[in-house]
């Protein structure tokens, strides 16, 4: 099913970060039905951050995890990698690649690492007004979905961040996006702004959050990304296993033979039983 289609069914749609296609496999065999491809976590793994990553490290990243899963993929485009003329290429290689939703922000450009400590360079609102009008000409895609985003609330004010969402709607985006995860301030923009709307999944998820996915529905949500939280998991596992391998400890998250037990579960998401099957009816033994 595209996005837009899971969208137009009213639910909030949780999409939880990947970055390669077993994440992303992962993530569709626990039940989710899209994924987010975050730019925070990408510059994490890669060890750059967000502001030192390209259009084509993203799009890269896009097509493996396309080629091993068709569930629909949000791209965090940051400020689109350009200029509005820019923002032409920026949609047309999205589509290539087979994302189902681009989310593009006011950001200043170049990228500033300063974002990751809550310090925002914004452009002005009627720049990214010139950014979506340019994405919505240059879409050839009609499912491709064009996320507005600002993260105005940190730098003017939660009142700032809505009337750029109100400019950004104007504009022909198909969604908005106004950073936050309070939910006084979630109430506030679902009943001020026109969905569907975009959201960060809470930090710990849903089941100690004030705000139920359906109540946040109601208020015309409908995509909660979770940006960071599988990767921050992933950092903790990989992290504890090669200090306890270091220390000559048995790691305690695997357990006794739980290294091969996971393997073999790897295997299992890999498909490798299906490539096997392939290579046993198509290939000759040699030798």
């Amino acid at each position: 099913m595209t996005l837009k289609a899971l969208i137009e069914t009213g639910e909030l749609i949780v999409a939880p970060v990947a970055l390669n296609p077993m994440m992303a496999r992962l993530a569709e065999d626990a039940g989710f039905k899209a994924v987010y491809l975050s730019g925070g976590s990408l510059g994490w793994l890669k060890c750059v951050t967000e502001a030192n990553l390209s259009l084509t490290d993203m799009v890269e990243v896009g097509v493996d995890i396309r080629g091993a899963t068709k569930i629909p993929i949000v791209l965090d485009a940051g400020g689109g990698w350009g200029e509005p003329v820019h923002i032409h290429r920026t949609v047309a290689m999205s589509e290539v690649a087979g994302f189902a939703a681009i989310e593009i922000e006011d950001q200043y450009l170049p990228r500033r690492v300063q974002h990751h400590i809550g310090e925002e360079n914004l452009i002005p609102p009627e720049s990214m007004v010139d950014k979506i009008k340019e994405a919505v000409a240059a879409r050839t895609d009609p499912n491709l979905i064009i996320i507005g985003r600002t993260n105005a609330q940190r730098l003017h004010g939660l009142d700032e961040a809505l009337r750029r969402g109100e400019m950004y709607h104007r504009a022909g985006a198909d969604m908005l996006f106004i950073h936050s995860r309070k939910p006084d301030e979630l109430r506030r923009i679902g009943e001020r702004l026109p969905g569907p709307l975009m959201m960060f999944a809470p930090e710990d998820g849903f089941s100690t959050f004030e705000m139920t996915p359906a109540e946040l529905a109601k208020l015309g949500f409908r995509l909660a990304a979770s940006s960071g939280s599988a990767f921050a998991a992933m950092y903790k596992a990989v992290r504890q296993s090669y200090e306890c391998l270091a220390r000559g400890e048995l790691d305690p998250f695997l357990g006794p033979g739980g290294a091969v037990a996971q393997m073999k579960r790897a295997h299992e998401t890999t498909g490798l039983a299906r490539l096997l099957a392939i290579e046993k009816r198509t290939t000759q033994r040699v030798g």
